[in-house]
């Protein structure tokens, strides 16, 4: 029986794995430092502004009970909109990071690996 199937572990036949040298190496580079921070400085200021925002509603929650009751229109007050908006937020938050991640990190990763896969 035969199978056009790679072996066991993901790899074609005749891609070699590189060294744990090599692996080392790339991970010093500037290349890759500059992925990292490209990332980073991404990531963690929106992390530390989702949390903030996000703490922000849970303390409003816990200790303003009547500012976040106001009505805004109907049965809509404040706690709603303040709670979908989360909802909202991470939606955003994701879609921003999906082009960040495409447009950014991608490329510059994949440089990184064909370089890596090309070495081997």
């Amino acid at each position: 029986m035969v199978t056009d199937a790679p072996p066991p572990g993901g790899k074609e036949a005749g891609s070699v794995q590189p060294t744990t040298e090599q692996f080392v190496e790339v991970q010093e580079s500037a290349e890759f430092g500059e992925l990292r921070r490209a990332h980073r400085s991404f990531a963690f200021p929106l992390t530390v502004a989702f949390i903030a925002w996000y703490l922000l509603y849970v303390l409003l929650s816990n200790y303003a009970g009547d500012f976040m009751g106001t009505k805004l229109f109907g049965n809509i007050n404040v706690a709603l909109v303040l709670g979908l908006g989360q909802f909202l937020t991470t939606f955003l938050i994701a879609w921003l990071y999906s082009r960040h991640a495409a447009t950014e990190l991608d490329p510059k990763a994949e440089a990184i690996k064909s370089r890596m896969e090309g070495a081997a």
